[in-house]
């Protein structure tokens, strides 16, 4: 039996690696993106620098440059996958060994893939859906703190619906349903728990009509892409990492 310690560094290993990986495909899908955003954020300020007169245009001239370049943004880019990986990885390591015998399965690599297909969708996809992800040029600054709480909120009903759709399955298989009526009855639960929070939560559109609807959406999906990259490779990495197989030759290892 493995002890907590050697699931919580499997889960930061295998988190380690998955948010490099997904670093590596936020940077070739997305950066190109960011800068083709940044580069309308900088024509529009000196547009509107030109039509308030010289004198403004002098102070934009005299604005500091960013703290970080953009190459250090992208070697940043890197650095803070990784981290946000490695402790997506011990939370999910913390989360199997706590939910674990509360899965309904005897394989622990089924019980990984389900709790990690029950994390993307509770975590990345419900409030992707109702709060996608902008890019530079678009959005309120001082809509920053509303926006946060707003999506925080959305994160936390996304996983009260996962919830709710369990729960809601396994109360109707007390009395002997199908499997069909099961899978009916906890669909039902989760997707009447995320309307009602659609309905109640704010909505936040704050896209210029002059941004192009191309390069939002291809952003958005490339922020999607990283998410769904390093949420896969976390559920398939643990699950090798915790496979039975593994602990047979971890056994005949330290044995030998």
């Amino acid at each position: 039996m493995r002890t907590f310690g050697s699931l919580l560094v499997r889960g930061l290993i295998v988190g380690l690696f998955a948010g490099l990986l997904a670093g590596t495909f936020a940077y070739v899908m997305g950066e190109s993106h960011i800068d083709s955003a940044i580069a309308i954020e900088e024509a529009n300020a000196a547009a509107h620098s030109h039509d308030d007169g010289s004198t403004a245009g002098h102070s934009h001239e005299a604005e500091e440059k960013p703290l970080i370049s953009r190459d250090g943004q992208r070697a940043g880019l890197f650095l803070a996958t990784s981290l946000y990986g490695v402790a997506l990885g011990g939370i999910f390591a913390v989360g199997f060994t706590l939910l674990r015998r509360r899965l309904r399965t005897s394989s622990d690599s089924y019980a990984a893939l389900g709790l990690a297909a029950a994390g993307y969708v509770g975590i990345v996809l419900i409030p992707f859906l109702k709060y996608p992800p902008n890019p530079p040029a678009v959005g309120d600054p001082d809509t920053i703190t509303k926006r946060t709480i707003t999506y925080l909120l959305t994160l936390v009903i996304g996983l009260l619906a996962v919830w709710a759709g369990v729960a809601a399955s396994r109360w109707s298989a007390r009395f002997g349903t199908a499997p069909w009526i099961r899978l009916a009855v906890g669909g039902g639960a989760f997707l009447l728990t995320v309307v009602a929070a659609y309905l109640l939560l704010p909505a936040i559109n704050e896209v210029p009509e002059t941004f192009p609807a191309t390069l939002l959406w291809k952003f958005r999906l490339a922020s999607l892409g990283t998410q769904t990259t390093l949420w896969l490779l976390l559920g398939l990495g643990y699950a090798a990492a915790i496979d039975r197989r593994t602990a047979k030759v971890d056994s005949e290892v330290v044995a030998a």
